[in-house]
């Protein structure tokens, strides 16, 4: 009975694969024609990009007046505010920059007032630094309506502070201030209006 089922299954392979005997391994295969070749797109062979070599040119933002309105009814309150809680020091400092804004719109009398008012609490607070600055900043607008002698008066003090404190940098400063002042003596600013009130009058401090 084992011996007709092996002659049985042999027979089955023998007619799956049928065809084996039809193989021959030394004949030559067909040839497909060659693909195309291929484009090379490697990013070698793309246009170098140029950048454009623009000159950047500096450009001055004018502030409109309700700008600078704003700016100032802003400052004016963070002053207020320092000044009612006694930060003195940061109130000196509000002073200053009501002053710069005055200044760029020609306004010198206001500039005048609000530098004297830091000047007052700078000193009051032994900032030198600041006093020094606050100095230069009221020499150049003493400078600007024409009283060049407290012009002067002001640029020697801030000296005398600068170099008793060793600080080379400011004492640069005021001699610039100094030659601008000695140079522009002949050129009044008569369209610019100026304070008429002593540098002396007591003028009370914004609260």
């Amino acid at each position: 009975m084992r011996f007709i089922l092996l002659v049985i299954l042999c027979s089955l392979s023998l007619s799956v694969s049928a065809q084996w005997y039809k193989y021959n391994p030394f004949r030559k295969h067909e040839r497909f024609p060659q693909l195309a070749a291929l484009n090379d797109n490697s990013i070698k062979k793309l246009p170098i990009a140029q950048i454009s070599k623009n000159r950047i040119t500096n450009t001055t933002i004018v502030r409109t007046p309700y700008a600078l309105l704003l700016m100032e009814e802003s400052v004016i309150k963070t002053a207020q505010h320092n000044m009612r809680f006694r930060v003195y020091n940061s109130a000196s400092y509000n002073f200053s920059d009501l002053a710069q804004m005055y200044v760029k719109q020609n306004r010198l009398s206001e500039a005048k007032w609000f530098l004297l008012q830091s000047l007052q609490i700078s000193r009051q607070q032994n900032d030198k630094r600041h006093t020094i600055t606050n100095l230069i900043n009221l020499a150049a607008v003493k400078t600007g309506y024409g009283d060049f002698p407290q012009a002067k008066q002001d640029l020697i003090e801030a000296r005398a502070i600068a170099n008793s404190l060793g600080l080379t940098m400011d004492v640069a400063a005021v001699d610039r201030q100094m030659r601008y002042l000695e140079e522009n003596k002949t050129r009044l600013k008569t369209e610019i209006r100026y304070a008429e009130t002593a540098d002396t009058d007591a003028q009370p401090v914004i609260k």
